[in-house]
């Protein structure tokens, strides 16, 4: 088990979230006055900055175990994370990253697994998993083959014949160390000029799906100061063969689907209907880097459903 404190500051979430083009006012140090009912009297960090460290702090700890060996000797190619969001983090709150034991199973297939939790002033913001596997934990079965030409698509556009949001982006070497620096990550370990070293990390391309849905949104005419949502979980599957090709200037299409919402999707079995989305990262030559699954809620159904429970 390892445990280590971190604290950001807020030029750390203004990094991050230039670099990710997320324009979501929840980050933003004057706008954040503006969304209705905000009960974190502040700006918050990012969902995907928090993944990003948890993504650089396994990696030291599979370099210190030598598991990175096992899983390029195993071929084990996809990362996963398995993140639920139990509250928010605020600048100059110092912070403390637990990463457990790895667990290897051999069955159904060679797994291995951390339990991974962020808490902070005696609460809990996240709790997880960091698992690496031959194949996607998440929405493996996906087929695109049936997808029309992406680069022939306009951006901001939805897909014909599907429900797919079309969001085309580009990868940018200043963007990505900049949302490593804004994560507490080491940049250096990644990039590295004058030794012709330009590695990807595995979270970033990710990361860009928050705008992503913000433009959607946005599109959709959503009131992001009456009606604010927030992420609750993030399942995420990452093929590290593909991240370890992409270099600069890479064209990502990211495809952003809303699945219907139901009374059988409620956030931990209350009244409160999750927003559940399936995203995907797909390369020009159509391959998928990133598989993701997410949910968000309204902040107004969370808010509520804290001032219903009883007072201690």
């Amino acid at each position: 088990m390892t445990e280590q404190t971190f604290q950001f500051e807020q030029i750390h979430i203004e990094v991050a979230r230039n670099a990710s083009d997320d324009f979501n006012l929840f980050h933003d140090k004057h706008k954040w006055l503006q969304i209705t009912h905000n009960p974190f009297k502040g700006p918050i960090v990012l969902g995907f900055q928090l993944n990003t460290l948890i993504e650089y702090q396994m990696r030291l700890y599979r370099e210190a175990h030598q598991e990175d060996k096992i899983i390029a000797d195993r071929g084990l190619r996809f990362s996963n994370y398995q993140i639920t969001f139990v509250n928010a983090l605020r600048p100059r709150q110092e912070m403390t990253l637990d990463i457990k034991k790895t667990l290897i199973a051999t069955i159904p297939e060679l797994t291995l697994t951390n339990r991974v939790a962020i808490k902070s002033q005696g609460k809990t913001i996240l709790l997880g998993y960091k698992k690496e596997t031959k194949t996607p934990l998440f929405l493996a079965n996906t087929d695109l083959s049936g997808l029309p030409d992406l680069n022939a698509l306009a951006d901001d556009s939805i897909v014909p014949g599907t429900d797919f949001f079309l969001k085309r982006k580009w990868m940018h070497n200043g963007n990505v160390k900049n949302f490593l620096s804004g994560s507490l990550a080491e940049q250096s370990a990644y990039f590295d000029e004058l030794a012709h070293i330009a590695s990807y990390p595995e979270v970033f391309p990710c990361c860009l799906t928050s705008g992503a849905l913000l433009e959607k949104a946005q599109l959709e005419h959503h009131d992001f100061k009456a009606n604010p949502m927030v992420y609750t979980s993030h399942d995420i599957s990452v093929d590290r063969c593909l991240v370890q090709r992409l270099k600069n200037n890479d064209k990502l299409h990211i495809l952003v689907k809303q699945l219907p919402e139901s009374k059988d999707n409620t956030l931990n079995h209350t009244d409160i209907l999750l927003r559940t989305y399936e995203c995907y990262g797909v390369l020009e030559d159509r391959e998928i880097l990133f598989r993701i699954k997410l949910n968000l809620v309204p902040l107004e159904e969370i808010v509520r459903n804290l001032s219903a429970k009883p007072q201690s």
